[in-house]
């Protein structure tokens, strides 16, 4: 095979994407491509017979000779881009950052090192700007977090704060009315209840929203009885429909599903709530059923005035309402399917609805099955409070907004309860010291200085020796809900409320 010649070699370094040098054991230059020359900026002529430290920074020169000096004494091949941060410099004086390979070449007895060269500024100026980008991301990714954090505990301090006047106005309501008071003043009592329960919805519609838009509510996802819920909410629904003079029909179900069962029976609530809205006679009915092996579905459906096709794109807007002109008198405010949609995206659920104007609607929602069987309801062993017959309760209140406190003990004790009432922790510590008794702990969820109403009810039974039976009144109850154990014992009251919705939770549980 004929030898390949000096030129040839020569053209083919040429022709090399990389700028190619050959470097003596002195370290002066002896071949040089044409690449090179153009990289930095030297006639060929110029660039041989340099010591090739004149190629660099001065800065990195004495080093370079050093390790120039290392890598004659053991020769190996270097790869590009291994090793440390270099510089190259041209011949007008600018810099840019390169990566170099080395190659060993035995020239007879002599040893000579071949380089490539290859100017790296243009991904040395990428990576720079990515890195840029992903600081900014992360700056307005913790950005984004503080103001969600800020967001939530704002909705939070809502939820309380904005609900306590409205708490205050509704047990006050329900203590008038309990006076005996003259006709009129009983009928002004009856439409000032009607107008805070006008009120009550809003707030609650409008911070519902405000929490899910802001990312405050995060779902916990969990199995539980699909006919239970439908139970709870019969014995909700059940008097709303019959004073319409509506039938309310419950199928039983043996169903298990699985999604965050609060979030779950807020949606529920709130088709079942437009259900009987819009419905002038005939019944609402929920019931549930098995889809698909994996799938459950729960229909709520209604014999009222339907929805026309050209109007199902508008009915998840906020405050539009099937068949209500803007100045119109409202039975609401058009938001609870506003909030169905965001609980359902938020859930991952699916929502399908079918209606027919003048025959009723179906709304359908269609959940993941549960596995297995969703925890039972444990009855303590402990020791439990009897109430003596024909004695009263003896209630400790324990709520930190004085006007509300006052409202609430005032309507407890017009129904015969015995009531203690406390504005923190340590008083009601104090007052589980002493010998008296307690039937029963109402307290609410947040009060001053970052204490709960759970920390309360915890402390007191403790303090107690028994399992005292216990209501948190809440207005937080996507925070609150999760947080809070399974108990007998135990309810949960949502504020703002009405008087008698209270009192039958306090009934109902010293019953139990």
């Amino acid at each position: 095979m004929q030898s390949t010649s000096p030129e040839l070699a020569r053209s083919a370094l040429d022709a090399a994407p990389d700028a190619m040098i050959i470097i003596d054991a002195s370290g002066a230059v002896c071949f040089a491509n044409r690449q090179l020359s153009a990289l930095f900026g030297y006639a060929h002529d110029e660039v041989i017979g340099r010591p090739v430290e004149s190629l660099l920074p001065e800065r990195f020169r004495d080093r370079h000779r050093a390790h120039r000096q290392k890598f004659s004494s053991t020769v190996r091949l270097r790869p590009m881009g291994a090793g440390l941060e270099l510089w190259g410099r041209r011949r007008d004086g600018s810099e840019f950052p390169v990566e170099i390979s080395f190659s060993p070449i035995q020239d007879g007895v002599c040893i000579l090192v071949a380089a490539a060269i290859r100017d790296v500024s243009d991904r040395k100026r990428v990576e720079a700007e990515l890195t840029v980008a992903r600081r900014a991301a992360e700056q307005a990714r913790e950005s984004a977090d503080r103001a969600n954090q800020g967001k939530s505990r704002f909705l939070a301090t809502a939820s309380h704060d904005l609900r306590q006047p409205l708490q205050t106005l509704s047990l006050l309501n329900g203590v008038l009315q309990r006076e005996a008071l003259g006709v009129d003043a009983k009928e002004a009592l009856t439409q000032q209840g009607q107008a805070i329960g006008a009120m009550s919805r809003l707030l609650n519609a409008l911070l519902d929203i405000s929490k899910l838009e802001s990312g405050a509510v995060k779902p916990d996802p969990a199995d539980f009885e699909v006919g239970a819920l439908l139970e709870e909410l019969r014995s909700e629904f059940a008097s709303v429909a019959a004073s319409k003079g509506l039938a309310f029909q419950v199928a039983s179900c043996a169903e298990f599903a699985r999604s965050d069962r609060v979030l779950v029976e807020q949606i529920l609530k709130n088709l079942l709530s437009n259900a009987i809205k819009y419905t002038r006679k005939g019944s609402v009915a929920l019931r549930c059923l098995r889809q698909q092996p994996s799938l459950v579905r729960i229909e709520v459906t209604d014999t009222g005035v339907g929805i026309a096709a050209d109007q199902l794109p508008y009915i998840y807007e906020e405050f539009y309402q099937v068949g209500v002109s803007t100045n119109s008198t409202r039975d609401g405010y058009g938001l609870g399917l506003s909030i169905v949609q965001r609980l359902v995206a938020l859930l991952g659920l699916h929502l399908e609805v079918h209606s027919d104007v003048g025959k009723g609607s179906v709304f359908a929602l269609t959940l993941p099955k549960g596995r297995g069987v969703a925890a039972a309801i444990p009855q303590s062993a402990s020791e439990t409070v009897a109430i003596k017959p024909g004695g009263r309760a003896r209630v400790l209140l324990v709520e930190d907004d004085a006007s509300v406190r006052a409202a609430t003990c005032m309507l407890l004790k017009s129904e015969g309860y015995h009531v203690t009432p406390v504005g923190s922790l340590a008083e009601a510590l104090e007052h589980a010291s002493q010998p008296a008794r307690f039937d029963l702990i109402v307290s609410d969820y947040h009060l001053r200085d970052g204490e709960t109403g759970m920390q309360v009810i915890v402390a007191v039974r403790a303090a107690l020796g028994v399992p005292v039976k216990a209501v948190l009144i809440t207005g937080d109850s996507s925070t609150a809900m999760h947080e809070l154990p399974v108990d007998a014992g135990f309810r949960v009251a949502i504020k703002p409320m009405k008087a008698d919705e209270l009192l039958g939770i306090l009934a109902a549980l010293l019953k139990a």
